[in-house]
């Protein structure tokens, strides 16, 4: 037992004993490889000891000598070829003349998967079930919103078609592009461990073609909507009574509304504002390194304080077009899910959940009496409006 303690005492004296010197020993000779590694350098790194990592960022073939076996190709020894890549002081043209032509090295795509497959198809995942499970929790709980008053019988137009072409069109093109979007992001991970590769094929590719084309219907139904709606979802005073009251949803009576309450002026901005930034990465994704969003913005939140502000520290503003793709794909991926869960609110309180709301949208008619109970002030204007100018009398001659 002596004599083995003895010797491995003895053996970390002599490894000590030679770290120390190859520390103290003066730098290696590389003036045979133009700056290069040499074969001592590759018996150190052999032994464990430290080796400079910039080794041969200067040297990219034509300007260093053949010495053999050290450099097989043109002159230059693939390590040193692959570091100065790395570097980005290689010397070298692509064939590709596209932005992201002269970047080979870009180790920025693992993070981007990981997070892809692991926390975005996850908490995406249970913000739009966690959705659903609240409106049927809400459903059993306050049931239908029913009519309070005495059906009318008379109906006051809502909307007119060229309004409801408008929502059609925008709701259409955003439940298939939710679809689609759904099947590319979360298809190697469902669909094929679950249906087999056929089963994905099968519908990536009319999804992704799909996808990309009814984009278009989505931002031209954005503006249309933007246009024709913004004047009557600016805000009023009488949205705070709204909201203060809940709408009215949780207690008997309705407060008053205009054209639209402050519920549904939520929900527009909410749209206007998430489906703009889902379009505008949208388009970074259909033009891949032509717009980058990301870098500039980066920069902006760096110098203003704000990232450190959120605990963001200092995020990263030169980006590589690769990542710049990534953020946007992951923020295309994020902003649709939140959009997503606030759609399925819309469609369930325009459907399911109240009565006589579904006919706005449907037949552009409303019930007087719904009308009158949830948007009392734009009754009002539309009956004033319906009113005919009293003539004045011709004096009497």
């Amino acid at each position: 037992m002596l004599r083995t303690l003895t010797a491995l005492l003895l053996c970390l004296s002599f490894v000590t004993i030679a770290h120390a010197q190859s520390a103290d020993a003066p730098a290696p000779d590389r003036s045979a490889t133009g700056g290069a590694q040499t074969l001592d350098d590759i018996l150190a790194r052999q032994r464990g000891e430290v080796v400079a990592d910039d080794l041969g960022t200067g040297a990219t073939g034509d300007d260093v000598p053949n010495v053999g076996h050290l450099q097989p190709l043109g002159g230059a020894s693939d390590p040193d070829l692959w570091r100065a890549l790395k570097h980005g002081t290689a010397d070298v043209t692509a064939s590709n003349n596209g932005p992201a032509a002269t970047t080979l090295f870009q180790d920025g795509g693992m993070w981007w998967l990981e997070f892809r497959k692991g926390p975005l198809i996850t908490y995406g995942s249970l913000l739009l079930g966690g959705t659903i499970l609240l409106l049927l929790v809400f459903y059993l709980i306050r049931g239908r919103i029913r009519i309070d008053g005495t059906k009318t019988g008379r109906k006051i137009e809502r909307f007119k078609a060229v309004e409801r072409f408008g929502h059609w069109l925008l709701s259409g093109s955003f439940i298939l592009l939710g679809l689609t979007g759904l099947v590319t992001l979360m298809g190697r991970k469902v669909i094929i461990p679950t249906f087999g590769h056929e089963a994905f094929a099968a519908l990536a590719a009319p999804s992704k073609w799909i996808h990309n084309n009814v984009s278009w219907a989505f931002m031209i139904a954005l503006v249309m909507v933007f246009v024709m709606w913004v004047y009557h979802n600016l805000p009023h005073r009488s949205d705070i009574n709204w909201l203060l009251k809940g709408g009215g949803i949780f207690s008997k009576g309705h407060p008053p509304a205009k054209k639209f309450n402050a519920g549904q002026k939520l929900i527009f901005w909410s749209v206007i504002v998430l489906g703009t930034s889902i379009s505008v990465s949208g388009l970074a994704l259909l033009f891949p390194f032509e717009i980058n969003l990301f870098g500039a913005t980066f920069d902006k939140l760096n110098s203003w304080g704000i990232s450190g502000a959120m605990g963001l520290g200092e995020l990263p503003a030169t980006l590589a077009p690769h990542e710049e793709m990534q953020y946007a794909q992951l923020w295309h991926a994020i902003v649709s899910f939140v959009l997503m869960a606030i759609i399925l609110a819309h469609i369930y309180i325009g459907t399911l959940g109240m009565e006589g709301a579904y006919d706005a949208m449907g037949s552009g008619e409303v019930e007087e009496q719904w009308a009158r109970e949830h948007h009392s002030l734009w009754v009002e204007e539309v009956e004033a409006k319906a009113k005919t100018p009293t003539e004045s009398a011709t004096p009497a001659e």
